[in-house]
């Protein structure tokens, strides 16, 4: 604890952009010979790490021209596609098809057949994208920067002393996002779907800082774990429904009734789980607590950090 709270923001960027660029590279291989899903989720998730870590500590880093988010974004856009249609795949085989009688799920193999196809289509991006001169060039200055990083004077700042800064960008806007005002599951999706990508953005954010949070810290990270993982499971049934109905010659309510159930179902009991997490997130008191819990860490880690010098 105490050595994190001495290193100074730019180094404390540093050890986060090293553990994110050590993930992609051992992951390389295993995501590439594609024999379990895994290797590619936590490749996704290093990769928005490393891209949230940038983006939270771009004042304290001067970085080479070279490592710029939209290189990062496009790579990270081709693991996403594979990603998620692993995850509509898993969705399908395993957790509504067990429960479907056998009529639909024959109405369903070409639903699957689809999904595979698109899948095989995405890997051969995604492999592509891993072998190309621009991901590699991007790789190839990370690590050269690694080993001489260079940091402008904020980034050699304590880390402890700017703690709140480093989270308030991160957090700004968050909870005037439309989508908490969403208010029926057929609503604005978008809004929705954006909501998620920003409370994952700010879960990164405060977890690049959890050497100096507190029990705050820690309560507000499973806080908006759960409503990611809540608005993901709502964004998955969504895209599932419409790749279903795409297969579809008529209604799914008309063509495939169980399983038309089932989706309603499961789609009602997460809006209404996230509709109580998003009621409780839209007080005013705990939308302040935020703030205040996370000025009472960054007093409690400048006092710990005393003396010691960055």
């Amino acid at each position: 604890m105490a050595e994190s709270i001495a290193r100074s923001s730019g180094g404390h960027a540093t050890a986060l952009i090293a553990l994110s660029c050590r993930r992609l590279v051992e992951l390389q291989a295993p995501v590439l010979a594609d024999q379990d899903p895994e290797p590619l989720h936590q490749m996704r998730v290093a990769l928005r790490r490393l891209r949230t870590g940038l983006r939270q500590f771009a004042p304290a880093l001067v970085m080479p021209p070279g490592v710029s988010d939209r290189r990062i974004a496009k790579i990270g856009r081709r693991l996403g596609l594979a990603r998620d249609l692993d995850v509509l795949q898993d969705h399908l085989r395993l957790q509504l098809l067990p429960q479907l009688p056998e009529e639909e799920v024959q109405a369903l193999r070409p639903v699957l057949k689809q999904l595979r196809r698109e899948r095989r289509l995405a890997r051969e991006q995604l492999v592509d994208g891993l072998r190309s001169g621009g991901y590699l060039k991007l790789l190839v200055e990370l690590q050269a920067w690694l080993r001489a990083p260079r940091f402008t004077p904020l980034g050699q700042e304590p880390l402890a002393g700017w703690q709140v800064e480093w989270a308030l960008p991160m957090l700004a806007g968050l909870f005037s996002h439309p989508g908490w005002f969403v208010d029926d599951p057929s609503g604005d999706l978008e809004s929705l779907h954006d909501l998620r990508k920003r409370c994952k953005g700010a879960r990164y954010a405060l977890a690049n800082l959890r050497p100096l949070l507190g029990d705050h810290g820690e309560a507000w990270l499973d806080r908006f774990r759960q409503v990611q993982d809540l608005l993901g499971e709502l964004h998955d049934l969504q895209v599932l429904q419409r790749a279903i109905d795409d297969q579809l010659p008529g209604r799914l309510t008309e063509s495939l009734p169980q399983l038309d159930g089932l989706l309603r179902e499961r789609t009602r009991g997460h809006w209404v789980q996230w509709r109580q997490q998003a009621a409780q997130l839209q007080q005013p008191d705990q939308r302040r607590r935020l703030l205040l819990e996370l000025l009472e860490d960054s007093r409690t880690a400048v006092i710990q950090q005393g003396g010691i010098e960055s």
